[in-house]
């Protein structure tokens, strides 16, 4: 060979071996920045191209996919009543992803989880039309929808669990949206739905899941957690009389903190009465004569900071978040450093922040007997023929407070709705609650929220459940947990035990 051709040969192997290094660079090192390019749509295609598996709720589908004429989205979801469980499913978007229960089980209901793929290979050998999996939800259909409609636009959420097992039974949130709009093939009305609920155009931010994701002043109904400190360390009964002054000063100060109930019913009062009349100088009286620190180690072993999950066989705390399996928003106990915030502190207030269904969790603790069990959305993962391929159940997290002083609680929330909301009564059922109406704003100048937290009990089977509504028709003076927030409770503890 002359020399000419050597190096025309030589060029050409080098041009070769170029180009092999750059196809393997970007099909090996480069291959998950290009896939996941926001620009590259053909995965998005192919995600397309089959069915989505289905949400059920009491094995029925509240989801679905439907054919259409778009050779890039072969298939658009479809929500069964989707404003009801748009805060639980979330919503699928050609354009805008997804978020809450569509995002975390993606892989299962896109068919990509590996433990379908049997079922693939066994669809393609067959020419059956490829399809996802699907997710069975804890939800009770009719306590989800009894939540909703109690809702009934306001702006506000609402919780149940079953404190045995920590099944979620409904989580609702409102105002809502209709992600049904966020899934049809137009983009252009996909954008004009999407901007249409955006903060800035939309302030009731309809796409908060205000359940699990906003913290409020919980108010009068963290209550439960200092009653809970006070049983817990020895010196208090039930029918102990108190002897705190009411109203009751601050520390170093001329203010004090009033009770709404006036001095003759609080002064003196029983721990027992003091709850069932929300005695603000008697909670906030334990709570700096306990110390900051018990609080704040009682209402974390309900949960509060992180919903530690506790090793309780070594006593470690591995402070993971909670998950159900979205993510949760850590409810807070601050640490305060002088006995006025302790006191404001142990009635809600201060810088105390709750999500509802950290306070659910709060009552279907008491109710469970101090066993402090794990919240759960999800309770199976099914394949594309309806097999189980992963069973989720009850996990134990914690033990908040003994027996004894769950029992004592329970009877002490059953005062507060004989003697006080008696309008949370359901005949045939025991039923014990708390009231809270909680501060708003800087200086007190905004509508204060109104909480109602509460368990049910009959023939052996229980609900507990948590409300809070952030707006009322009512005036100012007239908002309370009794009259703006029991009777959606009441609804749903009436549905969820089939009264």
């Amino acid at each position: 060979m002359n020399k000419p051709l050597r190096k025309v040969s030589v060029f050409c192997m080098l041009l070769v071996a170029a180009l092999m290094l750059r196809t393997n660079w970007i099909q090996v090192v480069k291959a998950d920045e290009y896939s996941g390019h926001d620009k590259n749509r053909r995965a998005v295609y192919e995600e397309y191209s089959h069915p989505r598996g289905d949400f059920f709720v009491e094995n029925k589908p509240i989801t679905g996919s439907v054919e259409t004429d778009s050779k890039y989205y072969e298939y658009q979801r479809t929500y069964l009543n989707g404003p009801m469980y748009a805060p639980i499913t979330g919503f699928k978007s050609q354009f805008f992803g997804s978020n809450f229960l569509e995002g975390v089980e993606n892989e299962i209901l896109n068919g990509e989880d590996d433990r379908l793929f049997v079922r693939r290979v066994i669809d393609v050998i067959t020419g059956k039309d490829r399809r996802g999996g699907n997710v069975d939800l804890t939800i009770n259909a009719k306590a989800q929808e009894a939540a909703f409609n109690g809702l009934n636009g306001k702006t506000g959420a609402a919780v149940a669990i079953d404190p045995t097992t920590g099944k979620i039974l409904a989580m609702a949130s409102t105002p809502s949206y209709d992600p049904n709009k966020l899934a049809v093939n137009d983009s252009k009305a996909q954008q004009a739905e999407w901007d249409s609920l955006q903060p800035d155009k939309n302030p009731s931010r309809p796409m908060d899941n205000r359940a699990i994701r906003n913290t409020y002043a919980p108010g009068s109904t963290f209550k439960l957690v200092t009653a809970a400190a006070a049983l817990s360390s020895g010196q208090y009964q039930p029918d102990t009389a108190t002897n705190f002054e009411s109203p009751l000063r601050y520390p170093n100060s001329v203010s004090s903190l009033p009770d709404q109930a006036g001095p003759a019913a609080c002064q003196g009062s029983t721990l027992k009465v003091a709850l069932e009349k929300s005695c603000n100088s008697v909670f906030a009286g334990i709570g700096m004569q306990l110390g900051d620190e018990a609080i704040k180690n009682q209402a974390q072993a309900f949960g509060f900071n992180d919903f530690g999950k506790y090793d309780f066989t070594k006593g470690v705390d591995t402070k993971n978040n909670l998950t159900i399996p979205t993510r949760v928003t850590a409810s807070i106990y601050p640490s305060n450093d002088e006995d006025g915030a302790t006191m404001r502190a142990s009635i809600g207030q201060q810088s105390v922040a709750a999500t509802p269904l950290q306070m659910a969790s709060v009552v279907a603790t008491i109710a469970n007997n101090g066993k402090v069990m794990e919240p759960y959305l999800v309770s199976s993962l099914r394949s594309q023929s309806l097999d189980t391929i992963e069973q989720r159940g009850q996990n134990q997290l914690n033990e908040a407070v003994k027996p004894e002083v769950a029992s004592q609680l329970q009877d002490m929330m059953v005062g507060v709705v004989e003697n006080g909301c008696t309008a949370a009564k359901i005949s045939g059922v025991k039923v014990g609650g708390k009231t809270g109406t909680a501060q708003r704003g800087p200086n007190n100048d905004q509508r204060p929220y109104a909480w109602f937290v509460s368990f049910a009990e009959v023939d052996g089977k229980k609900v507990a459940v948590a409300v809070v509504v952030e707006d009322s028709d009512a005036t100012r003076d007239e908002i309370s947990g009794c009259k703006s927030a029991a009777p959606i409770a009441v609804s749903m503890m009436k549905a969820a035990l089939g009264k």
